[in-house]
C-alpha cells in the first residue's frame, strides 16, 4: 500500500493529477482505472478521478502485482541503430506489427525485441512487457527507442 499526506502546494488540485506527480511509475490512464476500480482511498474514502484534494488529505494507494504476460520471443532480423545496457534503438520496417493483438500473435516487433534482450526489458503500466518509449503503428517506419530494466 503507498501511503501520502497531501502537501499544500497540490491543495485544490486534482486526484489524479496528484498521484501522477508523486509516483511518476503510473501513468495517468493506470491511475484512473486504480481510482474507478476503488482501488485508491482519500481519508478511508473512494473519490472519482476529478475530486480536487485537500491539504492534509491522507491518499492510499492499492499497489498491484505486474500481471505476467504470455509474448514468446522470436528471432527476427532487426536494423539496430545502437544499443548499450539501457536502451535499444531500432529501425523498424515498414509493415512490421509493433506489439502482438488480434490477427497478429507473433512475428511482431516486441517478440523480436524479446529474442534480443531476454529479461532485461522494464514494464509498463503494471504489466510485465517491452517498455516501448515511442510506439509506432504498422504502416510507419522509424527509429524506435526499447528502455532495458535498471
Amino acid at each position: 500500500m503507498k501511503q501520502f499526506t497531501v502537501p499544500m502546494e497540490y491543495n485544490n488540485v486534482r486526484l489524479d493529477k496528484v498521484i501522477a506527480s508523486k509516483y511518476e511509475d503510473l501513468s495517468r490512464t493506470t491511475i484512473q482505472r486504480l481510482i474507478e476500480d476503488k482501488k485508491v482511498l482519500v481519508n478511508g474514502k473512494n473519490e472519482k478521478v476529478s475530486y480536487k484534494v485537500l491539504q492534509g488529505d491522507i491518499i492510499e494507494i492499492e499497489e498491484e502485482k505486474p500481471k505476467e504476460i504470455s509474448l514468446e520471443a522470436q528471432d527476427i532480423p532487426l536494423d539496430i541503430i545502437y544499443e548499450d545496457n539501457d536502451i535499444i534503438v531500432v529501425n523498424k520496417k515498414k509493415g512490421m506489427v509493433v506489439h502482438p493483438a488480434n490477427g497478429n500473435p507473433d512475428g511482431t516487433l516486441v517478440n523480436a525485441i524479446m529474442a534480443i534482450c531476454k529479461d532485461s526489458l522494464s514494464g509498463i503500466g503494471g504489466e510485465i512487457r517491452p517498455g516501448i518509449v515511442h510506439r509506432l503503428d504498422k504502416d510507419t517506419s522509424r527509429i524506435n527507442n526499447y528502455s532495458k530494466k535498471r
